[in-house]
């Protein structure tokens, strides 16, 4: 499944957004956690110092007690334990006031008053981790999601101007055909890339249609030029053919050329009129009557039927009228004619729909589907065997073309359906 270049760039902001948010937000939390007893550490040190500096050497061991009730922060008490150094610790004390327990960051330090051991302690009231943590984690989030909104917009609004040339590009070569007169007018921008590519595909596409159109001017001239000697070729057997001192050895031999020249007549006729129609020498549209056109090819059709035993039906809508040049309707009414009477079998059927939006040959033949990959494309034959020269079906698609028709070919029902949409 394909995507859009700015959805799938958009996909990995937002992967990257949501794996700093999830990195950032405890990282932040344990920084600044950090931080704050850090502060809370000096102050109480600090606290600590002014006592040891303007208390201690005031204080009398009397004044301990009313120091202790007047200071809720500040404790002064016996050093029964020994103390030596400095400790720092977290405790919590109830609140009577808001009725609950409050964190509490204390500093015990031994201090000597009046040469005797007691142990200085100062406390700070802490914000709760857990609010703390909350407060973060709501803070980021807001953050992250005002970040990941603001990208998304910028983002889509600056793609959306920045790649327009680029999809305008895209927009031309995806409606340019070799075969067609008219290029792609790849316009200038002012991005370097895009121009660069733009240029890129001018000299492409201009390169490709000279190559095309000399390839094509070729295969015109030639069949063209071939259409003389062949004639020339095919009077001169068919005069030997009717020679009295010809022997039967050699009546087979020129029977045979005679054969393969009238192939070879019909390939060169099939090109030049595939080279007229992508020349758009037929272009002129005419108001054609397809029941007409079918009904006057289908005895001669029958005929060739007759010879596999093959039965014609038809369901035709009376008066279906195409906007179409007569002569290329009626090369692909006899091109539809031939391909379901050469590839069908003995004692098969073919079945000709018509209707004013489309044109159906139904026909029996192999109990397979053909394969469709190249089944249009020039020289392209469904039987190796054939006599024909591959270029019917191709001679079909391209009249379809030129006429904005459609061409579609269905197995169905043991049937080889090939339908010409208006």
């Amino acid at each position: 499944m394909t995507k859009k270049l700015l959805h799938k760039t958009l996909r990995y902001y937002l992967i990257f957004s949501l794996i700093v948010m999830l990195l950032a937000v405890p990282l932040f939390f344990f920084i600044s956690q950090w931080l704050y007893f850090h502060e809370a550490d000096e102050a109480l040190a600090v606290q600590k110092e002014e006592f040891v500096k303007f208390y201690v050497p005031q204080i009398k061991e009397n004044e301990i007690a009313v120091f202790n009730k007047l200071n809720s922060d500040l404790h002064i008490e016996e050093n029964k334990v020994g103390m030596t150094r400095d400790t720092i610790y977290d405790r919590n004390f109830y609140n009577h006031m808001d009725k609950e327990n409050e964190p509490f960051r204390i500093l015990k330090s031994p201090v000597v008053i009046n040469q005797k051991p007691y142990i200085f302690s100062v406390r700070a009231n802490l914000v709760d981790d857990k609010e703390l943590a909350f407060i973060i984690l709501g803070v980021f989030t807001i953050i992250i999601l005002i970040l990941l909104i603001g990208l998304f917009i910028i983002t889509g609004r600056l793609s959306v101007t920045l790649w327009k040339p680029f999809y305008r590009t895209l927009e031309q070569i995806e409606q340019f055909e070799i075969d067609k007169n008219s290029n792609p007018e790849l316009v200038p921008n002012d991005i370097e890339e895009f121009n660069r590519l733009n240029t890129a595909l001018n000299k492409l596409i201009e390169r490709n249609s000279l190559i095309y159109k000399s390839q094509r001017e070729f295969i015109e001239n030639a069949a063209h030029e071939l259409q003389t000697p062949i004639a020339i070729f095919k009077g001169k057997l068919e005069t030997l053919l009717q020679h009295p001192d010809v022997t039967k050895e050699q009546f087979e031999i020129l029977d045979n050329l005679n054969d393969t020249t009238n192939r070879l007549s019909r390939l060169n006729k099939n090109l030049l009129l595939l080279s007229k129609i992508e020349s758009k020498l037929y272009n002129i549209p005419e108001d054609v009557i397809l029941n007409d056109v079918i009904a006057n090819q289908m005895d001669f059709f029958k005929e060739q039927a007759m010879a596999k035993n093959i039965q014609i039906d038809t369901k035709m809508e009376e008066n279906c009228i195409v906007k179409a040049n007569l002569f290329l309707s009626e090369i692909m009414v006899k091109n539809l004619f031939l391909n379901a009477i050469n590839h069908n079998v003995r004692n098969g059927n073919i079945t000709i729909s018509l209707d004013k939006t489309s044109l159906i040959f139904s026909n029996t033949g192999e109990l397979k589907s053909l394969e469709t990959d190249k089944l249009f494309e020039r020289f392209s034959k469904v039987n190796p065997s054939s006599k024909g020269n591959g270029l019917g079906l191709s001679i079909i698609k391209k009249i379809a073309e030129n006429n904005s028709w459609e061409v579609h070919y269905k197995f169905r029902n043991n049937l080889h359906v090939f339908e010409i949409v208006f």
